[in-house]
């Protein structure tokens, strides 16, 4: 077996395991209090409710027309990972269908919050694998691609339409419960996507440029990056120094910078995911 079979291997596993945590988190939290969900999954629940029919098979249903668009508009192992994801979570959902009965919290807003933090890291950690869990994931996926939009902040969009249809059939009141879930599941999505340790660039521009970055380098232990530039006003060339760093680091940055070099001009962005050396890889 190669590399890129032992690689997908992974991925199918980890988007089996992260399926049926997502049922899970449904059926034990949402389902319970008859709250919503967004996307296929809130159609879903919405059939079930009124029919009691198991909220998988509508899934896997209602998911069809859209792996045919995964299939002419994405790649084909992005699809392959939503077929093996949207049919276990199919399955998933009709198997844990009771699972309520182990532990059910009274505490609707309890629900809204363990319900949401579970599903968005089980979607989350699935987009990171290069796979969805069907629905409207393949819509974002496909919108993120074309027009680099935060699939968080997409699929809350989207799905804001499908709970404020369900909340004519079961109130208001789900609804905006629906909505503080929802809310927390974007979000979570969007943190497992690009990372929870929050890092910050600096860009300095500097003319004593070898001392600072031996006092990074000694201070904080750091490496850095020089480009070479050329200031608009003076015309004059200059090096702008690139470092990444962790938040706590940032005060001792400064001080070096203003130290080193007083009139030197630094700038502080945040960086929100970091790969490379030096820093952890993403999921």
């Amino acid at each position: 077996m190669n590399f890129h079979s032992l690689k997908t291997a992974r991925r199918v596993i980890i988007t089996i395991a992260a399926s049926f945590f997502s049922a899970v988190a449904l059926n034990m939290f949402i389902v319970p209090h008859k709250l919503l969900s967004g996307g296929v999954s809130g159609i879903a629940l919405i059939i079930q409710y009124l029919t009691n029919l198991p909220a998988g098979i509508i899934i896997l249903t209602l998911n069809i027309p859209l792996f045919l668009l995964s299939l002419k508009e994405l790649d084909k192992e992005f699809t392959f990972l939503t077929i093996i994801g949207t049919i276990s979570n199919s399955i998933f959902l009709i198997i844990t269908r009771n699972v309520s009965k182990l532990y059910f919290a009274e505490d609707i807003i309890l629900s809204c919050i363990y319900g949401g933090v579970i599903n968005g890291a089980a979607i989350g950690i699935v987009f990171s694998n290069h796979g969805s869990l069907g629905g409207t994931d393949i819509i974002s996926m496909y919108l993120r691609r074309k027009y680099n939009l935060e699939l968080g902040k997409v699929s809350f969009s989207i799905n804001l339409l499908i709970v404020s249809v369900g909340s004519i059939f079961f109130g208001i009141e789900s609804g905006l419960y629906t909505l503080i879930s929802m809310y927390i599941v974007s979000n979570v999505i969007d943190k497992m996507i690009n990372g929870f340790s929050r890092k910050k660039m600096i860009l300095v521009v500097t003319n004593r440029e070898a001392e600072m970055i031996e006092r990074i380098k000694t201070d904080l232990g750091r490496s850095s990056t020089l480009i070479n530039a050329v200031g608009t006003y003076t015309k004059k060339e200059k090096k702008i120094l690139y470092c990444v760093l962790s938040l706590s680091q940032v005060p001792k940055a400064k001080t070096i910078v203003q130290t080193v070099d007083p009139y030197a001009f630094m700038s502080i962005l945040d960086a929100s995911e970091i790969l490379g050396e030096g820093f952890k890889k993403s999921i």
